[in-house]
């Protein structure tokens, strides 16, 4: 494993490398005898590459790489070891979504699916159930048991296991049984936000007792972190599979708990929890398939916002221009308030063929003009029905026969409703506050809360294929900012053809629907403000959005960039 810089610096012995411009003429500036076209370099790889938020999840990951295991199998020991080292989103009581493409063997054909591992409304869900007085979402009630969905992590990666996995179930859990067991040195990221948190863990027992040290104060950067609880919970997984955690003991102490905490969810909802399996959204952008993610994750709102851009010529327009941020936003926003009909099954049966179709794109593209920004009372309801024939944290790998996963899960809000059920060790969602409660609006009915309703999510990773091959694997946390940050790193790479670490690095937009304001994080010239301010758009400084994990694959090469917008990331390849 070695950086763009290593790899180059055999060139040194042979002259200096010239970039080129744009109309072939060599750049001779920058002050160095070997020349780099971008500030941003890749971690190369080779024989496979796993990219997360976590380091230790990464650490794991290559170990199950270099052990023979292939990427689902990395995918599923990550999962499981970012339960222990980032807790605050890596999870075994949230939920999520995975893409997974499994290359051509004898034994069967190349097939990509999605699981989609979200969580489920506990069947005694009512209208009221997070309302206050008056008739409003309780943010109280949201972060407590009340706010906690049937988490499906644990079902999600068994069906992966199942389908795809080369390797026992024990050996890929046995890492973060070990990491729990024996604990994790805090680095400050993690230290730090958790100390973040201490009142609101601190309300709950069980989190105080998983979280905080006996005297009530956090664990401190460099201290070890243990989790006993944690490590029975993991154990019990590991020797009883997804029946532990479903209908065996582990499920025995979550529903005490959260019914002792007034929560809902009872032994019949963990017990009747599957995990969905799907054929992905199939799309494209510039001619490169991608399979993105099918509700209730927003993969068809992502490929909607990228249909509607391929109208426009971005790459002649340079990026960061007016021009290209004022589509991109357009876009955006278009995309964002046909949101409004991805929700969640049984009750609600999303258009997303609709959505996703280039007809449809094309009609919602003709909305945009370069003069002017739309808005709430220039922008149309669109109607995809005549075309129609899910603080979170993402991980990519792929391995050296082909196969790559891309998987974004979470508890919803950063340490979820923070409470933990006693004696379980692991933090509980709190994702029931993700529907439209007290509304009666019908154009929100798709989120309209319902008993044993599939919860809908910004969440979507995707792979894109080039040749029939994964090419680019990707996702990113980051809730509301999420479909914003993965429709930029796509245009990144393939308009701007940006490495994947140039294309992550660079700062970022972000809108959502109607009158909403044109968010810009640090690092556009300020110049830009008063242009886009001059075409309608509402402009107002943001921090950092999103945190994308990815791997692009070239020449036989892996090459990983972890965002470093979030602390602690690594990108690790193989060999």
């Amino acid at each position: 494993m070695k950086t763009i810089f290593g790899a180059a610096m055999g060139l040194l012995l042979c002259g200096p490398a010239m970039a080129q411009d744009a109309e072939g003429e060599p750049r001779v500036s920058g002050g160095d005898i070997v020349s780099y076209s971008t500030i941003n370099g890749a971690t190369i790889g080779r024989g496979g590459m796993v990219v997360s938020q976590s380091a230790p999840a990464s650490d794991v990951g290559v170990a199950i790489l270099r052990k023979g295991g292939n990427a689902v199998d990395a995918a599923i020991a990550m999962a499981f070891a970012e339960a222990v080292t980032l807790p605050r989103a890596g999870n075994i009581g949230g939920g999520g979504y995975m893409v997974a493409h499994m290359a051509a063997r004898k034994e069967r054909p190349a097939t990509t699916i999605a699981i989609n591992y979200y969580g489920l409304a506990p069947i005694a869900t009512t209208p009221d159930l997070l309302l206050d007085a008056k008739g409003k979402q309780d943010r109280d009630k949201v972060m407590s048991f009340k706010g906690v969905s049937v988490p499906g992590t644990v079902a999600g990666m068994w069906e992966a296991h199942r389908r795809f996995g080369s390797m026992t179930w024990k050996a890929l859990l046995a890492p973060a049984i070990k990491l729990a067991r024996d604990g994790v040195v805090l680095t400050d990221g993690e230290a730090e936000a958790t100390a973040g948190r201490k009142t609101m863990l601190g309300n709950d027992p069980g989190a105080r007792a998983a979280f905080m040290k006996k005297d009530g104060n956090p664990y401190a950067p460099g201290d070890l972190f243990k989790q006993p609880d944690l490590a029975w919970t993991l154990t019990q997984i590991a020797n009883g599979g997804r029946d532990a955690f479903y209908k065996g003991k582990v499920a025995e102490r979550l529903v005490k708990g959260v019914q002792a905490g007034g929560g809902v969810m009872t032994a019949a909802d963990l017990a009747d929890y599957q995990a969905d399996v799907l054929e992905p959204v199939w799309s494209s952008y510039r001619d490169l398939p991608i399979a993105f993610m099918p509700p209730t994750s927003a993969g068809v709102t992502l490929a909607q916002a990228m249909n509607i851009l391929e109208h426009f010529p971005l790459a002649s327009y340079g990026w960061g221009s007016t021009d290209s941020l004022h589509v991109i936003a357009e876009a955006l926003k278009i995309a964002a308030s046909d949101r409004r009909l991805v929700g969640g099954g049984p009750q609600w049966q999303t258009p997303a063929k609709g959505l996703a179709s280039k007809a449809y794109a094309a009609e919602r593209a003709k909305l945009i003009t370069m003069q002017a920004s739309l808005g709430a009372d220039t922008l149309p309801d669109g109607n995809p029905y005549p075309h129609e024939s899910a603080d979170t944290t993402h991980f990519s790998v792929a391995d050296s026969h082909g196969n790559a996963v891309a998987n974004t899960y979470t508890l919803t809000a950063s340490y979820g409703a923070h409470v933990v059920a006693p004696g379980t060790g692991f933090l509980l969602n709190n994702s029931l506050g993700n529907f439209a409660w007290g509304s009666t609006d019908p154009r929100r009915e798709a989120t309209w809360p319902a008993p044993r309703k599939r919860l809908g999510s910004t969440i979507t990773p995707l792979i894109v294929f080039k040749h029939d091959k994964p090419w680019l694997v990707t996702g990113t946390p980051g809730g509301g900012y999420i479909i914003g940050t993965m429709a930029q790193l796509l245009v990144n790479a393939i308009d701007y053809k940006l490495n994947i670490a140039e294309a992550a690095q660079r700062p970022r937009l972000n809108q959502g629907a109607g009158n909403a304001p044109l968010e810009l994080e640090e690092g556009f010239s300020p110049d830009l403000v008063g242009l886009l301010q001059a075409r309608g758009h509402k402009v107002r400084p943001s921090n950092t959005m999103g945190s994308t994990q990815s791997i692009m694959i070239e020449g036989g090469r892996f090459m990983g960039a972890a965002d470093t917008r979030r602390p602690d990331a690594l990108a690790l390849g193989v060999r």
